[in-house]
């Protein structure tokens, strides 16, 4: 009698919607609640943000989770994943999608700490634009960053976004009113898809 146990199969890989050089983007997963929770408890990481510090549980990062993938579809969000190890290290997103206009607000966490540095977040960056202008058919893609954030500034910047605009001293954070600076991409001014144009392009006849 065989009393070995049958092997278990292999976990699936990921779903990806996006595939860059360094990380892949992939819709939002249940199972990373617990790693969303814990990003979302990182008060160096809410500091950049300007969400209010204070602790959130798991409860509320699953409530968040349904509440993200069941909305009207105006916000559109993705996880950041390590290309070769498949490690989720942030989240990506634009949000306010208005196709009338089309317009969005683009967002982007790269939460684990020795990820940052690496050039994620400006390859997420790039891919998003991607999206925005080539799959969405968007024109104009803004963001808010503070004045204290040189790196994301610096990150927003190498993808192809503008500043336009500040509103002075208005966030405080380490017992100094930062500016918030206003920056933004149009698709008329930004470089070639650097992924999609080869997905959304015309069916050729046959």
């Amino acid at each position: 009698m065989n009393t070995q146990s049958k092997a278990e199969p292999p976990a699936a890989p990921p779903l990806v919607n996006i595939v860059g050089e360094k990380i892949v983007l992939g819709p939002m997963r249940k199972d990373l609640i617990p790693a969303y929770a814990r990003w979302y408890n990182d008060l160096h990481m809410l500091r950049a943000l300007g969400d209010i510090p204070r602790p959130q549980t798991p409860a509320q990062k699953a409530q968040w989770y349904e509440n993200a993938n069941t909305g009207s579809g105006s916000n559109i969000t993705f996880t950041i994943c390590e290309h070769d190890s498949a490690r989720p290290v942030g989240i990506v997103g634009l949000y306010g999608v208005d196709f009338r206009n089309r317009t969005a607000e683009f967002a982007i966490t790269i939460a684990e700490p020795d990820a940052r540095g690496r050039g994620y977040g400006t390859e997420a960056t790039r891919l998003m634009l991607d999206y925005a202008f080539t799959a969405l058919g968007l024109h104009n893609v803004m963001l808010r960053v503070f004045a204290f954030n040189v790196a994301g500034i610096r990150t927003y910047t190498k993808a192809g976004f503008k500043e336009f605009g500040r509103r002075r001293e208005c966030y405080l954070m380490g017992g100094t009113n930062w500016d918030v600076i206003y920056m933004e991409c149009l698709a008329s001014e930004w470089g070639p898809s650097p992924v999609l144009a080869e997905v959304f392009k015309p069916v050729e006849p046959r």
